[in-house]
């Protein structure tokens, strides 16, 4: 089974939606042959490098004010600890994440999984408030994962490196109509948008291996709220608390 994963490491729900896919597939029989290919999608491509500005700072503009960005974090926050992630939202820096991606394509080269670097990421971005646009750090957080440092650097440190690959993603994307991420393609049949629960991505992952059939084209089974859970380069949105 191939799984794709159009994401960016600036989104939140992108690393709350991986928690739950990882959660749907330990319960999967033949998880050993499941695939996941990461996708790049930039929810900003014009951000700067990180500037010294919080994180709530950058919000209280999209959100009409600094208490509203504050419960926005707050929710985010409690959504991240519900499937056992811990946010660091008060330390975060928001930073242009070109150099991150570009960083996963050059990982794809190397012969290793592609897969622990990207939790890396996140987990450098949202939980030890890292600077993921410096490359130095980049370099850092790709030994951490088993490459060598000098060599990531040195692909980092060329600019035009890997970012056609960067492109061709974000070109595949716009073709699928995919506006925002987390975005899921499963067996280029079905597809899911949001960080949907580890029982939807369950019942999912059932249902190809019942069918076991191709198609020509992706069906999209997220439901009304889609949009929950999800971000685009207008903001994210808040999945309602369950009563």
């Amino acid at each position: 089974m191939k799984i794709q994963i159009w994401s960016d490491i600036a989104c939140p729900f992108c690393y709350i939606a991986k928690q739950n896919l990882e959660q749907a597939l330990i319960q999967l029989p033949s998880k050993d042959q499941v695939r996941i290919e990461y996708k790049s999608f930039e929810l900003d491509p014009s951000a700067s490098l990180y500037d010294g500005k919080s994180y709530m700072e950058k919000l209280a503009s999209k959100f009409g004010g600094m208490e509203q960005a504050k419960q926005f974090l707050n929710h985010l926050t409690q959504q991240a600890e519900n499937v056992g992630l811990s946010f660091n939202l008060d330390r975060l820096k928001s930073t242009n994440t070109l150099d991150a991606h570009r960083l996963l394509k050059w990982a794809k080269t190397q012969g290793e999984e592609e897969a622990t670097l990207n939790d890396k990421l996140l987990n450098a971005h949202f939980t030890e408030s890292k600077d993921v646009g410096d490359i130095e750090t980049l370099a850092d957080i790709a030994q951490a994962s088993g490459f060598n440092r000098e060599e990531a650097l040195e692909a980092l440190r060329d600019k035009a490196g890997f970012t056609d690959q960067v492109r061709e993603d974000q070109q595949q994307a716009r073709e699928y109509g995919i506006s925002g991420v987390p975005f899921f393609i499963f067996n280029e049949k079905y597809a899911l948008s949001g960080a949907q629960p580890a029982e939807v991505f369950s019942q999912v992952l059932e249902k190809i291996l019942e069918e076991g059939r191709p198609a020509t084209r992706f069906e999209v089974l997220s439901n009304e709220t889609a949009g929950e859970g999800l971000c685009t380069d207008e903001g994210c949105a808040i999945p309602p608390r369950k009563k």
